[in-house]
């Protein structure tokens, strides 16, 4: 008979930042990249948040993957991407994102005493079911959550919603996003709403992608925080 078990094991996992983490960090934003992308690329896209008050950090999905075969069989000029999960072994997975999530943080945290530091967690894509899962389960309290291109997953709408009593919630969008459209936008902002939850919609011209001037306007209108 087949047994199925589980053994928790070290990971090396990597993550980018803008700015140095250490006590000149007051605002610090946790960026969780989308389907396929990988940390650097997706911070590369960030640059309009960099402030010497300002943290930002990219980790990375701890599964990466080639998104082609090249000609011939070889992966040898394949682009790599990396996902946060899959539905195989999800419930495994959701608890390594949290504890590898509430570690980096930590530690980032750690570096920036004895200033209090406010915390902004953003998902783009596949990166807002993770953000959110995250939020639900962490021992970290966040002061914000930004939801880009992407809606929080039915399965925590469905659970606990105490660590979002009281956040404030952006869900932004691309008016061309093709993923996020506007329908899909509207039922997430009425369920979000529905259930309690303090919400509000930004959106930008544009596909599904980040976008510099609204990235600009989430910080205050351009000031440092």
């Amino acid at each position: 008979m087949v047994h199925e078990h589980h053994l928790t094991v070290p990971r090396t996992a990597r993550y980018y930042t803008l700015g140095e983490p250490g006590p000149a960090a007051r605002d610090v934003w946790i960026a969780c990249h989308g389907y396929g992308q990988l940390a650097a690329d997706f911070i590369a896209r960030l640059g309009a948040l960099a402030s010497p008050s300002r943290l930002v950090v990219a980790p990375e999905g701890l599964s990466r993957f080639y998104h082609e075969r090249a000609r011939g069989g070889s992966h040898a000029a394949s682009t790599v991407g990396a996902s946060w999960m899959t539905r195989e072994d999800r419930a495994a997975e959701i608890a390594d994102q949290v504890a590898y999530l509430d570690a980096l943080v930590e530690s980032l945290i750690a570096r920036a005493t004895p200033h209090p530091v406010r915390l902004t967690a953003l998902g783009f894509s596949q990166g807002v079911a993770t953000v959110c899962r995250w939020l639900m389960h962490s021992r970290i309290r966040a002061h914000r959550l930004v939801c880009w291109g992407g809606a929080m997953p039915d399965d925590v709408l469905a659970g606990d919603l105490g660590a979002f009593r009281g956040l404030r919630i952006q869900l932004v969008a691309g008016s061309r996003d093709e993923f996020a459209t506007t329908d899909r936008v509207t039922d997430a902002m009425a369920a979000m709403q529905g259930a309690g939850l303090d919400v509000a919609g930004v959106t930008f011209h544009g596909g599904h992608r980040l976008d510099d001037a609204t990235l600009v306007g989430l910080t205050g209108n351009g000031r440092d925080e």
